[in-house]
């Protein structure tokens, strides 16, 4: 519609194009203002009159075309009415035309990376990765929608001097048969270990860097152990994984780029960019106002700069990126500084696609969260108290209730997803089990209720499983005068909203504006069916609102769909 009337008003201000005009068009804030009005503050200059008088005399010339109903001026700005039958038919014509409503060709012959959740081995996947992960799987579902193809990297941190910790560790203190016993809990308790004797023993921390120097160098004693925690790692991560539905096209860790960084480290000496600073190797970036990226430390040993350097260049070259995206926290904002800008020093012009994607941080009502001091909640535990507490209240609310033990895996992982993603990325999240696990307001389970709602009136109505046909024939037979009220336009309104909310969302790399899109169809649905009956005698009533019940349900499926939640048929 904007585009519409962007293209009628060109003829009446031939200086300004079609396309500023459509970027000027606003939504009034309340209905009876109109459904879309154009400021006149623009014209005032190239006019050489008040706003409100170009308002006026631009109303007053103007012939109305069929789509719009009324135009009328007040003050400053020029008043859009639409037809809303014409509305209301074209909108959801549109929508039922298209094979996957929202979709679209602009992301056709491009890849992007995407590097997300990246849990450390031998740590358990507390509520920090599960940010990470719900965030990027998000993002990814996002720009797929618009059909790109997305390469999912799962970046292990499965290399480093804290290995060398951990393994001095199980060698002093540790033993077999415990780490089989209890796990990756063992190895947690471990590094806690470790931490806590290093505070008063120095040397603990000399031997690490030893030992980790030694797993460079192919020590086959610790590799082989270092091996066997990732085992035992990886199965707990794919625990978590299976319960957020979430999937991952390589699990390619740092360890995987280790052979690589001494190339790396040859081609900086080639482009002269490496000094040695204090026995390490680094980068100067200071011109550019940041501390020197190092790239080797005084042992030899690289640094996990040096392997990001390397998962840039493989990632270039085995997938050919338009972007890569990298999802992690606020707090390592200057890494990623360092390690484009040291790409594009490189000679790279691909280093202008290289995106850090960066979130808040997650934190107790305690304090920070820290695997060193143990101070940690686990996502399992997080998941499964969510579901638990989802499990109760159902056995309250609707005890009959057929899959009851679906519905509350997808209820309570839902809840977690959509407390994550409904405010931007960038803002701290405080874990507060109280909020978290609160099923009224603004909450997921809300919007996948009003999902189920929508289904139940479609089973009143005979559709049982209503598919994508059923739903083509409702809006054929539809009589679009039915839907000319206050709450159906709005409704409609935000139906067709929706491909820009993507659009929108993939530009931001921000999954809260499809969250709160969600949440936006869900109260005015809601709005929707407490003004209108749906099922009532008169066929072509029923039809029509069927028709607008059947879209606004397809619609919220999707857009929960895009943050990876599941939208139950009953609840």
């Amino acid at each position: 519609m904007k585009t519409k009337i962007a293209e009628f008003l060109a003829d009446y201000i031939p200086s300004l194009s079609k396309e500023e005009i459509e970027q000027l068009i606003e939504t009034p804030p309340t209905q009876d203002m109109g459904d879309l009005a154009f400021p006149c503050f623009r014209l005032a200059k190239s006019y050489h009159k008040a706003p409100a008088m170009i308002a006026s005399e631009l109303t007053q010339s103007m012939q109305k075309p069929e789509f719009i109903s009324d135009i009328q001026a007040a003050g400053p700005y020029i008043n859009f009415y639409l037809n809303r039958a014409e509305y209301a038919g074209n909108t959801l014509k549109k929508i039922v035309s298209a094979d996957d409503y929202g979709h679209s060709d602009e992301g056709e012959g491009k890849t992007i990376c995407m590097d997300y959740s990246s849990p450390n081995i031998a740590k358990n996947f507390h509520v920090g990765h599960l940010r990470t992960t719900i965030i990027g799987n998000s993002i990814y579902k996002i720009f797929s929608k618009l059909g790109y193809k997305v390469v999912r990297i799962n970046h292990l941190g499965d290399w480093g001097t804290q290995f060398g910790k951990l393994i001095v560790a199980y060698k002093r203190w540790g033993s077999k048969e415990e780490v089989e016993k209890k796990g990756i809990q063992e190895l947690m308790d471990l590094y806690v270990r470790f931490h806590e004797e290093a505070e008063t023993d120095d040397t603990l921390n000399d031997e690490a860097r030893a030992a980790f120097a030694e797993m460079e160098h192919g020590n086959e004693e610790y590799l082989k152990i270092w091996e066997w925690f990732k085992e035992i790692s990886m199965k707990e991560f794919m625990r978590v994984y299976d319960m957020l539905d979430v999937q991952f096209d390589a699990f390619t860790g740092e360890s995987f780029y280790r052979n690589m960084t001494p190339e790396i480290l040859d081609m900086l000496r080639q482009d002269h960019l490496l000094v040695e600073s204090e026995g390490a190797l680094v980068v100067p970036l200071d011109e550019y106002d940041m501390p020197p990226c190092i790239v080797a430390k005084s042992d030899g040993s690289s640094i996990y700069a040096t392997r990001d350097l390397a998962a840039v260049l493989y990632r270039k070259k085995t997938y050919d990126f338009t972007k890569c995206l990298y999802v992690t926290g606020l707090e390592q904002k200057l890494h990623f500084k360092q390690i484009f800008k040291v790409i594009e020093l490189m000679g790279y012009d691909f280093a202008s696609g290289l995106v850090h994607v960066p979130y808040g941080l997650v934190s107790l009502k305690s304090g920070k969260i820290s695997s060193r001091k143990g101070n940690v909640i686990y996502a399992e535990d997080i998941l499964n108290e969510s579901i638990n507490k989802t499990k109760t209240i159902i056995s309250e609310k609707n005890p009959n209730l057929e899959n009851k033990d679906q519905v509350a895996h997808d209820v309570g992982i839902g809840a977690i997803i959509f407390n994550d993603l409904y405010n931007q990325r960038i803002k701290d999240v405080t874990f507060d089990w109280d909020k978290l696990l609160n099923f009224d307001g603004e909450t997921g389970p809300y919007v996948q209720y009003t999902h189920a709602r929508a289904a139940s009136v479609l089973r009143k109505a005979g559709y049982d499983e209503i598919t994508k046909d059923d739903i083509r024939a409702l809006v054929g037979k539809a009589d679009f005068n039915v839907l000319t009220d206050d709450a159906s336009i709005a409704l409609i309104k935000e139906l067709d909203r929706y491909p820009t909310v993507i659009k929108s969302a993939a530009e931001k790399y921000e999954p809260s504006v499809v969250a709160r899109y969600s949440m936006d169809v869900a109260h005015a649905f809601n709005t929707f069916y407490r003004d209108n009956q749906v099922i009532v005698d008169d066929d072509k009533v029923k039809t029509a609102r069927l028709a607008l019940v059947a879209v606004t349900k397809e619609i919220i499926k999707d857009s929960l769909s895009l943050l990876g939640i599941h939208s139950p048929e009953r609840m």
